[in-house]
């Protein structure tokens, strides 16, 4: 039985009448991880903010999504907001904007794990301070005392997955956690999401950095201006891609691929 199973997802710009996403359907499967790729523009991020019904409001959406039996489109919003961050949790690309910036750190947790537990805020502290030292972050309790904005965006993603892990949420969508992201925070955000998978989490992971897709998802699909044109496992799709548009996806990143190696063995040269 599949844990997301969404069916004629459509979603309309009432503000332009454009119809940004015509028809998506596509299913998750209870402890793997699905990965959605594409150019920017393509829809990836606001078919997974519909599922988190986060959409401006003037993006209107309609189908079904159904979520652990529930059809989210027709909870009020009183009802999902009891399913964010518990059942459903998201790890946005801009971790700054995921926080209050009027308040530390550590006020945004507390409040969010006292929507969802019967802790005391001493409890609350102690799961984050711990959770926070398992995704590789140096003095928790001092980083809950600063404000966003005094710290990297590697560490705010971080804190995400630390949320996260104390949440323990049956589904994270992940959006492009990386992109804002230097190389090595890059790493260590990717190998925290792996750790998230071990402990049987179901994941979408939108992203157009196929490598990293390549090493974290079961499952792809393939988005192109609103419309899904490929799907199927990693190994099926990377290997022997069938759109037009994934062949170039595809032989784009091989092509990046063998220019760095290419490069890295004139430096060795050098």
């Amino acid at each position: 039985m599949a844990l997301l199973e969404v069916r004629g997802l459509r979603i309309q710009d009432m503000n332009t009448g454009k119809v940004v996403i015509p028809h998506s359907s596509f299913q998750l499967g209870r402890g793997s991880t699905l990965a959605i790729v594409g150019e920017s523009g393509s829809g990836k991020s606001v078919t997974c903010r519909a599922v988190m019904r986060l959409n401006k409001p003037w993006l209107r959406q309609s189908g079904d999504i159904v979520f652990r039996g529930d059809n989210l489109n027709e909870l009020s919003e009183k009802d999902m907001r009891r399913k964010r961050g518990k059942q459903l949790c998201m790890i946005l690309q801009n971790g700054m904007s995921a926080f209050d910036p009027s308040c530390v750190v550590g006020v945004h947790l507390k409040q969010t794990l006292r929507q969802h537990f019967d802790w005391s805020t001493t409890e609350a502290v102690h799961q984050m301070k711990h959770a926070m030292e398992n995704v590789l972050l140096k003095n928790p309790l001092e980083i809950m005392r600063k404000y966003p904005h005094q710290l990297s965006g590697g560490m705010l993603q971080r804190i995400m997955i630390a949320l996260s892990l104390v949440l323990k949420p049956d589904l994270i969508i992940a959006d492009e956690p990386t992109t804002a992201l230097d190389t090595i925070a890059q790493y260590e955000v990717v190998e925290q999401l792996l750790k998230l998978r071990e402990r049987d989490c179901s994941m979408i992971y939108i992203s157009h950095d196929l490598a990293v897709v390549q090493k974290i998802a079961d499952d792809v699909l393939v988005m192109k201006d609103g419309e899904i044109v490929e799907r199927g496992s990693i190994a099926s799709v990377f290997r022997n891609p069938q759109h037009l548009y994934t062949k170039h996806l595809v032989s784009t990143r091989s092509a990046l691929s063998n220019y760095f190696k290419r490069l890295m063995r004139e430096e060795i040269r050098c």
